[in-house]
C-alpha cells in the first residue's frame, strides 16, 4: 500500500511516523486540562473525544464512547464499528477533505509538542510471554547450557505468567529501582537489598479488544486483538534467580512495565504481515497458524546515562518471534480463561540470531560477564541510577513509517530500606 496523503503536511514525509495510514488512538491533555482520546497524524494530534461530543465524527449514533479518558469503551463496539470509525476519519483527513471538513478538523487540533500523553487504555489483566526462539535459547544457554536450554514443552506452547497490571505505566514514567530478596552465591541464605542487576526485556505489547467466555481458534484470537504497543517488560534478574523457581516470575517482573503511549491499530499494521518461523514440531491443531501473523516492525533500543547522549544498544525485528500474538492469545483461553477488553499480553523478550540484535541487557552482556562500551565511554552490564532506557519501532511501507512513539523510562535510584524507621 503506497502513502495515504493528508491535508496535514506533516504527515505526508516517508519517515514520519504518524501518516494518514497509520492513525494511533492515544489519550493526552493539554496544560494540565481534562484527559481526551486523539489520534495522531503528522506533527498534531486531532481531539476525538471533541469532535464526538460536536457531532462531527461518531462510533456510536446513541452513545458517547470517547468521553472517558481510554479507548476500551471504544473496543467493546468490535471489530466492524472499529473499521467503520478509521475509514471515516481517514476520509476526514484526507487530501480530498473539502475546505470546511478541513477548518473543521483543525479547530479540533493540538500540536504535539504541546501535549501530555497518558495511558491509552485501561489495563484489565497483563500476561507477559516468553515466545521468542533467541531469547529463550540465549538465557537457556547462560543456565542450563545449550543441550537444555529450551524446556521440553518450549516448542509445543507458548509459555506465559500472569502479572500486574496494576504496575503498567505509559512512556515517560519514572521507574524506581526495587528492593528484593536477593542471595549471592557465596553466601548461604539471602539479603534484602536493592537490585543490582536491573534489565529492560524488549517486547510488543497486544490488546485485547474484545471478551471471550471460551476457548478459541486462532483466527478467532487474532480478530480479538485491537492493535500493539511497544512494551519494556523491567525486570530485577537478581530477585528474579533466587525467586523463579519452581514457580516463575514474581516480585523480580512486578516493578513496572512500559508501554508507548499509541495504540497502533491491526489494521494500520495489516501491510506488514509476515510468517512464523519454521516449526521444530507440528503445532497442535488449536495452535497452527491460521495465515500471516507476525509482523514485520524493526524495533531498537538505546540507553543514554545521566546527562549523556543515547547510544544504539539493540537493533532487532518482531518478525523473529516463535509465536504469534494470536497464538498466544488462543492458548490462553484453552482452559476456559475468559478474556476481557483491555486484556495486554506481552510477546516475551523480542531477540534475533545475532549478539546486535538481543533484546535485554541479560543476553547483550551475557550474564554480566562481557560489558558494553556506550558511546559516551562508559560501560555497563545491568541499568545503573540515572540511565534513560528508550525503545523504539517501525514499520517501513512505501513511501511511508508507521510508528508507535517511543517507549521509554529513567531509572530513579532505590528508596531508603521501607523496613528501616518510623513504622505506621
Amino acid at each position: 500500500m503506497p502513502l495515504l496523503r493528508s491535508w496535514v503536511e506533516s504527515a505526508n514525509t516517508p519517515d514520519g511516523p504518524f501518516p494518514l495510514n497509520n492513525l494511533p488512538y492515544g489519550v493526552f491533555s493539554v496544560d494540565d486540562g481534562d484527559l481526551r482520546c486523539g489520534t495522531a497524524i503528522g506533527d498534531r494530534i486531532i481531539d476525538l473525544t471533541g469532535l464526538e461530543a460536536a457531532g462531527t465524527l461518531r462510533a456510536d449514533p446513541d452513545a458517547d464512547v470517547l468521553d472517558a479518558p481510554y479507548w476500551n469503551d471504544f473496543m467493546e463496539l468490535g471489530a466492524e464499528a472499529w473499521a467503520r470509525y478509521r475509514a471515516a476519519l481517514q476520509a476526514l483527513l484526507a487530501e480530498s477533505a473539502d475546505e470546511a471538513t478541513q477548518d473543521a478538523l483543525t479547530f479540533y487540533s493540538v500540536p504535539l509538542s504541546a501535549a501530555t500523553l497518558h495511558m491509552p487504555f485501561k489495563v484489565s489483566e497483563y500476561t507477559d510471554f516468553y515466545a521468542g526462539r533467541h531469547h529463550a535459547q540465549n538465557v537457556g544457554t547462560m543456565f542450563r547450557g545449550p543441550e537444555n536450554a529450551l524446556p521440553p514443552n518450549w516448542l509445543h506452547i507458548p509459555i506465559g505468567y500472569n502479572g500486574r497490571a496494576s504496575s503498567v505505566v505509559v512512556s515517560g514514567t519514572d521507574i524506581r529501582r526495587p528492593w528484593g530478596q536477593l542471595k549471592s552465591p557465596e553466601h548461604d541464605t539471602p539479603a534484602f537489598l536493592p537490585s543490582r542487576r536491573f534489565d529492560i526485556e524488549l517486547e510488543m505489547g497486544a490488546i485485547v479488544g474484545q471478551p471471550s467466555k471460551r476457548p478459541v481458534t486462532v483466527q478467532e484470537a487474532d480478530d480479538m486483538i485491537f492493535g500493539y504497543v511497544l512494551l519494556n517488560d523491567w525486570s530485577a534478574r537478581d530477585i528474579q534467580a533466587w525467586e523463579y523457581q519452581p514457580l516463575g516470575p514474581f516480585q523480580a517482573k512486578a516493578t513496572a512495565t512500559s508501554i508507548s503511549p499509541w495504540i497502533v491499530t491491526k489494521a494500520a499494521l495489516d501491510p506488514f504481515r509476515t510468517d512464523t518461523p519454521a516449526r521444530d514440531f507440528e503445532l497442535l491443531d488449536h495452535l497452527k497458524d491460521a495465515g500471516p501473523m507476525l509482523y514485520d516492525i524493526d524495533l531498537s533500543i538505546s540507553m543514554a546515562p545521566e546527562g549523556q547522549a543515547p547510544s544504539t544498544i539493540a537493533r532487532t525485528n518482531y518478525d523473529q518471534m516463535y509465536y504469534s500474538a494470536a497464538q498466544q492469545l488462543a492458548h490462553h483461553t484453552t482452559s476456559g480463561c475468559p478474556m476481557n477488553v483491555g486484556d495486554l499480553l506481552g510477546s516475551g523478550t523480542i531477540s534475533g540470531p545475532t549478539k546486535p540484535e538481543r533484546g535485554s541487557l541479560l543476553e547483550l552482556s551475557w550474564g554480566g560477564k562481557e560489558p558494553l562500551t556506550l558511546e559516551s565511554g562508559e560501560t555497563r552490564t545491568f541499568i545503573e541510577d540515572g540511565d534513560t532506557l528508550t525503545l523504539q519501532g517501525a514499520a517501513r511501507g512505501d513511501g511511508y513509517t508507521i510508528g508507535f512513539g517511543e517507549c521509554t523510562g529513567t531509572i530513579l535510584a532505590a528508596l531508603d530500606n521501607p523496613f528501616e524507621g518510623p513504622k505506621f
